[in-house]
């Protein structure tokens, strides 16, 4: 911007522009990085919440090293950085645990139905490739149009094991492939 007083308008594109979108684990390869971009933020707003992304993403989030007191309670329960109410006192007074200002009851279970989806979505990519997807061929087979409900999946994902693997390799000797 032009330092004459009053000049509010450019003229002019800006002058550096990045060629390649800034990767926040390009060259740092931690476990602290590889866990803020695991981090779910959740108990905030919706701008709380794309603040504390966006410091995520451009690696400006600095972690908490001891807990810090709560205004609710005033106990040393807040465990999450930039938030000033624990989760237990953000959740009774139906607060954002980041600015204070009261959300609404809908984003509050939209979060916690985002949240156990991806617990769900975490666990699935922890399981080796053969249960994973024998998993969800069985998923797939149950289903038949109708949505399966998450303590149908906490069922099989606990008796996965149990879940026969012969009929899903649709009786093909796989050793004789070898000779």
């Amino acid at each position: 911007m032009s330092c004459s007083r009053g000049n509010i308008n450019r003229n002019r594109p800006q002058k550096h522009q990045n060629r390649t979108v800034f990767k926040n684990n390009l060259h740092d390869t931690s476990k602290k990085t590889k866990i803020l971009n695991n981090l779910e933020v959740t108990g905030v707003c919706e701008r709380c919440k794309e603040i504390i992304e966006w410091k995520i993403k451009y690696k400006k989030y600095k972690t908490l090293t001891a807990p810090r007191k709560c205004v609710g309670c005033e106990q040393k329960s807040v465990k999450y950085a930039y938030h000033v109410l624990c989760s237990n006192c953000a959740s009774e007074k139906k607060k954002c645990a980041k600015c204070c200002k009261p959300v609404d009851e809908n984003t509050i279970k939209k979060s916690a139905e985002e949240t156990e989806d991806n617990k769900y979505e975490t666990i699935l990519k922890s399981l080796p490739e053969r249960k994973r997807r024998t998993l969800l061929r069985y998923i797939k087979k149950q289903q038949d149009g109708e949505e399966i409900s998450n303590s149908t999946i906490e069922k099989l994902l606990l008796e996965i094991d149990q879940i026969s693997l012969e009929d899903e390799d649709d009786g093909k000797d796989w050793s004789s492939e070898d000779d």
